[in-house]
């Protein structure tokens, strides 16, 4: 961490919260890594209160753990608390997608049609970040009409948590093309307001990521272990 980077300054704790959560997500700074704020304080080229305030935010997401209010460490869950974080997904989002559906409108369609044919772009490019990031704003355009602003605001919170492992999930998939059929499945059964169809393809979808993500971080922990 010893380049410089440039940020906004219309907020430094949000630019840099913005920043560094951007760079865990994206699994630039893996999980167990300590970050200390000085490090960071020189990286970005400002005082040490704005990171503090930073990290302070990134620990209530859970994404940090603060250690003596010195620095930070990346969280790394255990692969229980992994398989627990999807197995969350699946009951909140199998609910919220259910009471969306009979909910949805044609604006609410066509702004799933246009992510989903950004998120498909983004999959023909191999743009894993993109993709990942198009991936959460598709489920929550998905969940929308359901207007559960409690539970979105839990789901957030879930995803932050989700999102790194999704997108190393996608950058060594060998076989991306079953997943982008059941988000275009999900779409089509929700236009067709097929509640039951869609909630189990939703719930595949979500399984199957779990599974395939815990094999993939048995094999990487193994790795590191040795």
């Amino acid at each position: 961490m010893s380049s410089k980077r440039a940020i906004v300054r219309q907020s430094l704790p949000d630019a840099i919260a913005s920043d560094i959560r951007e760079r865990i997500l994206n699994g630039e700074l893996e999980e167990g890594l300590t970050i200390r704020q000085e490090a960071l304080a020189e990286e970005y080229n400002v005082s040490r209160m704005p990171v503090r305030e930073a990290l302070k935010r990134l620990d209530a997401e859970g994404l940090v753990q603060l250690t003596n209010n010195l620095g930070a460490t990346v969280t790394k869950h255990s692969l229980d608390e992994i398989g627990e974080i999807f197995d969350l997904r699946i009951l909140i989002e199998v609910d919220l997608f259910r009471r969306a559906i009979p909910a949805m409108t044609p604006p609410h369609l066509q702004k799933c049609e246009e992510i989903l044919e950004a998120m498909e772009s983004s999959y023909d490019a191999d743009d894993v970040g993109k993709w990942g990031a198009l991936n959460y704003d598709y489920h929550s355009a998905l969940y929308a009409a359901a207007n559960r602003s409690l539970t979105n605001d839990v789901l957030h919170r879930i995803n932050l948590q989700s999102d790194r492992y999704v997108r190393m999930h996608l950058s060594v998939m060998q076989q991306r093309d079953p997943a982008a059929k059941e988000h275009r499945e999900l779409l089509e059964f929700a236009r067709a307001g097929k509640a039951d169809e869609a909630c189990d393809v939703l719930t595949r979808h979500i399984a199957q990521t779990k599974k395939n993500l815990l094999r993939l971080m048995i094999d990487k922990r193994a790795d590191e272990d040795s």
